[in-house]
């Protein structure tokens, strides 16, 4: 597709109704009409949310070991901005023929915004024939695939696990090795009835917090939102019983009801140990505990996921932001090649994982001498890999859609009454769904 057609396609799709063409404009890289660079020095434009991944691609250009033989002598030009506006103005920009980068963050929320009207396809490099030699062993590409085609490579796997803890669970007799989520749900209320104290929490602040604690339970307990087509499967017996699940906690006392799992109140809850125990991805030791309750380091440890006695996952997962090419850009080559060493290689994953904490998406590397034998401090010196490594080999898949936003924000509402009593699980999911509906046609 030309130049001309693809600015075209992407003023259609926003004179739809996406609401870009107002968006500020932001500056970086060269003009798209410059013949392509095939070698030599090149400085990429890359645009993010978050100085982590500065650090990783700052990183990644500086090691000689990992660009040895490459074509290229990489500089970088860095653009940080919230997580929403990488993606509205780098859409707007492509409307106007204006500068948008070689390399995007998209944050996992966001991608279902370029995921209709061909969007995608038009701003992004296909990375089918890239990806195509790890098979299987590459994780975590369906939230950024259109009609299976992948375009963007995730940073992280994001897997989720049981945080605890240690010193609470020996005290009052909590098992570590609690085989199903009833049975921890049990410990729970008996927990919150000597003590107030929880073992897990559940979102009550904005519908995005609440739509994602409840996917995380629901991915795990073997449901989703969508198919690999995009079409909708959220009327299921697994969301039913992952929200009932969820409101009979809440009652019970097992689980404590927190606007966010990141604000003030959640690190109150920490620090006064009422909090001993949640479910979150792996980044959430550090931007969690960490950073909240730095002096419990060694009190915490983790752990694979209770299972569900109905079925379903070992694991699951939450969040992640991906990175995707911007096409037919003088630096189109050179952005994909780096992609390649940085996320595609051993020593790509190894750096990410030592820059920023990234854990690594082939999965082959959960063996890996060199990361199983990785200790952590916090974590009271645990070998987290081999948590991660049992339980990425039973990660659900997570798949999007173009309506994802819409539908969170249908439902966020409806879960909110279930788990604040006011509604059944079954009803809530039925409104929440029937809103959708109403709001989108596909």
């Amino acid at each position: 597709m030309s130049g001309l057609s693809r600015r075209s396609m992407l003023r259609g799709a926003a004179g739809a109704g996406l609401g870009l063409l107002a968006a500020p404009a932001l500056t970086a890289c060269g003009s798209s009409s410059a013949d392509t660079v095939t070698e030599g020095p090149v400085r990429l434009s890359l645009w993010t949310h978050d100085p982590g991944y500065v650090k990783t691609f700052q990183s990644a250009v500086g090691d000689k070991s990992l660009m040895r033989g490459s074509r290229f002598d990489y500089r970088m030009r860095f653009t940080n901005a919230a997580g929403s506006d990488v993606v509205t103005r780098m859409i707007a920009q492509a409307v106007a023929d204006g500068n948008t980068p070689d390399l995007a963050g998209v944050i996992i929320d966001q991608f279902p915004r370029v995921m209709g009207s061909s969007i995608a396809e038009n701003l992004f490099v296909d990375l089918s024939e890239t990806v195509r030699p790890y098979g299987d062993t590459l994780l975590k590409l369906a939230p950024y695939s259109v009609g299976r085609t992948p375009y963007g490579l995730d940073s992280d796997n994001s897997v989720s696990v049981l945080y605890y803890r240690q010193d609470v669970f020996a005290e009052h007799g909590v098992p570590e090795d609690t085989d199903t989520w009833q049975e921890l749900a049990r410990h729970g209320k008996r927990l919150y009835d000597k003590r107030r104290i929880s073992l897990g929490m559940v979102s009550t602040g904005d519908n995005g917090s609440i739509v994602n604690g409840f996917l995380q339970f629901l991915l795990q307990r073997g449901g989703g939102v969508f198919d690999v087509d995009g079409n909708l499967t959220l009327d299921s017996a697994e969301a039913v019983e992952t929200l009932d699940f969820m409101a009979r906690g809440v009652r019970s006392g097992f689980l404590m009801s927190l606007p966010d799992p990141y604000g003030g109140p959640c690190a109150a809850a920490l620090k006064s140990g009422r909090l001993a125990a949640t479910v979150m991805p792996n980044w959430y030791k550090v931007y969690g505990l960490e950073a909240n309750v730095p002096e419990q380091k060694g009190k915490w440890r983790i752990r694979t996921l209770p299972r569900f006695a109905e079925g379903g996952h070992l694991a699951s997962t939450l969040g992640g932001t991906a990175f995707c090419v911007l096409k037919d850009k003088p630096h189109t080559e050179a952005a994909l090649e780096l992609l390649r060493r940085v996320y595609l290689t051993r020593e790509g994953q190894l750096l990410r994982y030592r820059s920023g904490g990234f854990l690594p998406t082939l999965s082959t590397l959960y063996e890996d001498a060199e990361l199983r034998a990785i200790t952590d401090d916090y974590l009271g010196g645990q070998r987290v890999f081999d948590v991660y490594g049992k339980a990425v080999a039973d990660l659900p898949a997570f798949y999007q859609a173009q309506g994802m936003q819409i539908l969170t924000d249908a439902l966020g509402g409806a879960i909110l009454r279930a788990l604040q009593g006011k509604t059944s699980a079954a009803a809530a999911l039925k409104d929440g769904i029937e809103a959708y509906r109403q709001q989108f046609r596909s």
